[in-house]
């Protein structure tokens, strides 16, 4: 079967999307060094002997790595203001609640600025949101997300998804409402929120267009009295969703 497929062919990653992503993986290797180190502390606090010494350098090395952290948040808003389309591009996604600069960068560099994502299921395969059905034990006959894909993508949308529901984000907000009451796992309604975030940042830098909250709100109502035709795609529904203004 992949012989008889016409794969698209592989597009090298621009000068400032590599460094993009250089610069935003080595701050996942910080924070991740940070979070040992403030383990490794908490636990010593915790022991039946203490050490004054230890505790003191871990302090001291927690101080550095987030000193270094904000040296590479500089670095990232640097290279994209001198990037006029990804100034731009990323200046739109702003607008979506929950997603900072470290966590749309992240989402630039890991996808090659979306190129060779012809829809919404490429991407949401690729990152690891795709539906499974378990096979194993107790748990056979239900769903969860693959985990497959790219796991910095899911991780940079961990937090986010936090703050897009507890700051309001209408369409966030409403999607973990509805999940959470079907499921009742909290959880759950967080991954959707990622996946949600996610959707929204491809369709908004592909679009090119400006994001309205509240008019993807309104639409959520309209859309239940629609039936969309064959002819129309999930990817067409949701640019027009965030292409009005």
């Amino acid at each position: 079967m992949g012989l008889e497929q016409l794969l698209p062919l592989w597009q090298p990653l621009s000068k400032s999307i590599y460094s993009l992503r250089l610069l935003t993986r080595q701050h996942q290797r910080l924070q991740e060094l940070k979070t040992q180190c403030l383990n490794q502390k908490h636990a010593l606090e915790h022991s039946p002997i203490k050490d004054l010494l230890i505790t003191k350098q871990l302090e001291k090395l927690s101080g550095i790595y987030d000193q270094q952290m904000q040296a590479l948040l500089q670095a990232i808003n640097e290279l994209i203001q001198k990037d006029t389309l990804l100034q731009c591009r990323v200046e739109k996604l702003v607008a979506i609640k929950g997603l900072g600069l470290l966590s749309i960068a992240t989402l630039i560099a890991e996808t090659n600025g979306f190129e060779g994502f012809d829809n919404q299921r490429q991407l949401v395969s690729y990152a690891g949101y795709d539906v499974v059905e378990n096979q194993s034990g107790k748990r056979v006959g239900k769903t969860r997300i693959s985990k497959k894909g790219n796991s910095h993508i899911r991780r940079i949308l961990h937090l986010p998804a936090f703050n897009a529901v507890r700051y309001g984000e209408p369409a966030c907000q409403s999607l973990f409402e509805r999940v959470y009451g079907r499921s009742g796992i909290k959880m759950k309604g967080y991954v959707a929120v990622q996946k949600k975030l996610l959707l929204l940042v491809y369709t908004l830098w592909k679009s090119e267009a400006a994001y309205d909250p509240m008019y993807s709100t309104q639409q959520q109502n309209v859309s239940k009295k629609v039936v969309p035709t064959s002819r129309t795609t999930q990817d067409e529904g949701t640019v027009a969703l965030f292409s009005h203004g």
